[in-house]
């Protein structure tokens, strides 16, 4: 049977409203797009059921292959070998190039994958390509997104028998909210609409309160708060989570993530294998992507079977006379990889101290994500954490089994058995503030405050005489402004000439229940009570693609002539 046929929308373009809705409630779906495998689930009306593509395959790999007229991803074609990755023609690790400019370390690492990644290190979005016919195709990681997502949407439409337009999507902790908007776009192109996006670890907690909530019916108990600790490791990113819950309700206390993951120890492995594997593939030609993408294949079997076995032997021929053949143990490949084992100890300690939570306090401490088979990340969480595992959910279909239940949720369907009588309270994963004091941060939402939220502060000016302020939104926890996300700006011109410190500037940013961030900011002058100009209002993020190049454009303008200053309390 031929593969149903399907459109990418252009980013101009409005899609999915035109879609009739059908006479019963529209349920929406949940999607866990990995870095290298996703999934997608829906509730069936009793429980979560994960669904399959025509290969009868519950994970998906998450690639997009651009050898033909019309792309195919991971979901509708199968490669016919792990080799023809090689080929220059695939793009993947699509989530964690998304969002990102050509400054980025992320990206900067990107570039030992077997398809063109190119930077100019100005700020702007990266340029890649797939190698089509011998010809650089040049497309973006929200396009391969789209397509991917497409036929996703496709599979899930084929199997439930309708139309799907509303979808619940796991994001990183770490993403933006400028990189949140990419998977926003990237949606919209596929003709979906995003109901939430939930930070992995979140909709791990989901699944964790309604397993908690079915035991209390199934005990006929009342049920105690559980404080557990969730650790999300996949092959881009990781995460934690500290999350208190009782009665259906899961109450995140502390979110914490980097983008570091199992593509991280690859190439670290990749690069311990071949000390001058940056010399030899500096340049992109056919012949230095296929060793490129044999060295790969051949570390990732490797990295796999260390997780059961103390020691495997690589051999590998890349060609041009280079050879590989090399003993690799278990122990070699944690000292290796030893930086990134202490970066994810520190992230749990961040996440316990920020949740004002001790090790003796926790329930349970859960484990998930495609890592989480790795035996040094079990032993190092159990470790910090002082409890044994908790093994009541498959740790590579947990996140999207959450997602499905938010999709419930969501979508207004209730369960005459209570099975979705679910509530999460959900934090900000990032401090939210503007750039003030020079080029200090400061933040008006810090880190970990419940949403929604609305918090507020008071500025000043830092001239005499001073009629006009530039406000500029960042999102991010280093103290340096520019070091941090830059999610947009505007100015308020009309201020009252006075001394410096003197007049009142009021921002106030608010969070609402959809995470939709709005920032306001009106003058107030000594003796009154009235805003002296119209208070601006400004959804957030405003800036697009070249974000870097705006903050440099800002400071070339406008200089220090229209800086804030806080005030301090009295």
């Amino acid at each position: 049977m031929a593969e149903p046929a399907y459109t990418v929308a252009s980013d101009s373009e409005t899609t999915g409203e035109e879609k009739s809705s059908s006479a019963f409630p529209e349920i929406a779906i949940g999607i866990d797009i990995g870095t290298s495998q996703c999934s997608v689930a829906v509730w069936n009306g009793s429980q979560v059921e994960l669904l399959k593509n025509t290969r009868n395959q519950k994970l998906m790999r998450s690639y997009v292959t651009f050898k033909d007229d019309i792309p195919s991803g991971g979901v509708s074609y199968q490669l016919s070998h792990e080799h023809e990755m090689l080929s220059g023609a695939v793009i993947f690790n699509m989530k964690r190039l998304i969002g990102r400019v050509d400054t980025d370390p992320v990206v900067h690492s990107s570039k030992s994958l077997p398809f063109l990644v190119q930077t100019l290190d100005i700020g702007v979005r990266p340029f890649i390509a797939a190698l089509v016919n011998n010809v650089w195709r040049s497309t973006t990681p929200e396009e391969v997104l789209a397509i991917f997502l497409v036929e996703l949407r496709v599979m899930a439409e084929s199997q439930l028998k309708r139309p799907i337009r509303n979808v619940v999507l796991s994001i990183p902790v770490s993403f933006s909210r400028f990189q949140l908007t990419r998977i926003e776009r990237a949606c919209a192109m596929a003709g979906l609409h995003v109901l939430r996006l939930m930070p992995e670890p979140t909709a791990v907690a989901l699944l964790y309160a309604q397993q908690q909530q079915q035991m209390i019916h199934d005990n006929m108990g009342s049920g105690s708060e559980k404080i557990a600790l969730i650790f999300n490791m996949g092959a881009g990113y990781c995460d934690a989570a500290v999350t208190a819950t009782a009665g259906g309700v899961s109450q995140i206390k502390a979110l914490a993530g980097i983008a570091t993951g199992g593509e991280d120890f690859l190439q670290n492995m990749m690069r311990h294998l071949l000390p001058n594997f940056d010399n030899l593939f500096s340049s992109r030609g056919i012949n230095e992507i296929k060793s490129m993408g044999l060295l790969r294949v051949a570390t990732q079997d490797a990295i796999h079977k260390l997780s059961f076995e103390e020691s495997v032997q690589i051999d590998v021929d890349l060609g041009n006379g280079l050879r590989i053949c090399k003993q690799v143990s278990r122990e070699e490949f944690e000292e290796v990889n030893q930086k990134i084992f202490e970066k994810c100890e520190s992230l749990i300690i961040q996440c316990l101290h920020d949740a004002k939570v001790e090790a003796d306090d926790l329930t349970d401490v859960i484990v998930v994500g495609g890592c989480s088979h790795i035996p040094k990340i079990k032993n190092l969480v159990k470790s910090v954490c002082k409890r044994d595992l908790y093994k009541g959910m498959n740790p590579l279909e947990a996140a999207v089994c959450g997602t499905a239940l938010e999709g419930a949720v969501a979508s207004g369907i209730s369960d005459p058995f209570g099975n979705l009588d679910l509530l999460t309270i959900q934090a900000t994963p990032l401090g939210i503030g503007i750039r003030a004091n020079g080029n200090s941060f400061v933040p008006i939402i810090p880190r970990n405050t419940t949403m929604p939220a609305r918090k507020e502060l008071v500025f000043t000016t830092v001239n005499d005489n001073q009629t006009e302020v530039l406000i500029i939104v960042h999102e991010g926890e280093t103290e340096k402004a520019d070091e941090n996300h830059l999610l947009g700006y505007f100015k308020i011109s009309g201020i009252p000439p006075a001394p410096k410190g003197v007049p009142e500037i009021n921002v106030c940013m608010d969070i609402n229940a959809s995470n939709v961030l709005r920032v306001l900011a009106g003058v107030i002058m000594p003796g009154s009570q009235q805003p002296v100009v119209p208070v601006m209002e400004v959804r957030m993020p405003t800036v697009d693609d070249g974000h870097g190049w705006c903050a440099e454009a800002l400071h070339r303008a406008y200089g220090s002539t229209l800086d804030l200053m806080t005030v301090q309390k009295k």
